[in-house]
């Protein structure tokens, strides 16, 4: 499925240096090789509308997320605040949070994932002790009960690797709910899985102020 987005009602922040959007499941935040539609082309032709037309238009992600995932996409839309925020990045200086719903619950409620990680073709392969190649990846998480067979995530994402926290879960037994390619075997919605990029807390790149960007969940509490 793909689609194309009215960004005005998906933007969380911006000012002249940054654009904060909550992007919506199935929307890729990158082109690809298939001219897929995409948030950052999106962005592009928004931020064309709104300037005029002898000015460049400078839209950069900072960060990804995937694309069956929502949640907070963070862009400079000023080259000069580029290195600031993925120094940010690079450093583990920004906090990233998330919220995903299983209907399988971990044998602790509260407690860190420690595990080690590496890509494999289009996965994440996980493991408790160190392999080749692999790198550590940690997230922190509380989990409540939504009902018999639902169970709503709060996460601290310490690492970002790829489908770190896809892959995370489901190596303790509880794969994100529609997430197919982690053996979730409960739907969700139409090529997107039940997990949101839900708060990020970053130093403005220009005045060092903290910034607390939130999305609201989009999962029934």
């Amino acid at each position: 499925m793909s689609i194309q987005i009215h960004v005005p009602d998906h933007i969380l922040y911006k000012d002249d240096y940054i654009l904060v959007v909550n992007k919506p499941n199935s929307l890729m935040v990158e082109p690809d090789r298939n001219n897929h539609p995409n948030l950052l082309h999106q962005v592009q032709k928004y931020i064309r509308a709104s300037i005029p037309a002898d000015r460049e238009v400078y839209a950069q992600h900072i960060h990804r997320l995937d694309r069956p995932v929502s949640g907070i996409v963070l862009f400079a839309i000023q080259r000069s605040v580029l290195k600031n925020l993925s120094e940010q990045f690079a450093e583990r200086k920004v906090k990233k949070y998330y919220q995903a719903l299983t209907n399988h619950a971990p044998q602790q409620h509260t407690g860190t994932l420690h595990h080690w990680h590496r890509k494999e073709k289009k996965k994440a392969l996980i493991a408790e002790q160190e392999f080749p190649y692999a790198e550590e990846a940690k997230l922190m998480y509380s989990v409540k009960p939504l009902g018999a067979d639902r169970f709503l995530w709060d996460i601290e994402l310490y690492t970002g690797k790829y489908h770190q926290i896809r892959g995370q879960l489901a190596y303790i037994g509880c794969p994100i709910v529609g997430d197919a390619l982690y053996s979730s075997e409960v739907p969700y919605k139409p090529d997107a899985i039940a997990l949101h990029a839900s708060k990020l807390i970053f130093n403005h790149p220009i005045t060092s102020q903290e910034l607390i960007m939130e999305a609201p969940t989009p999962f029934a509490r």
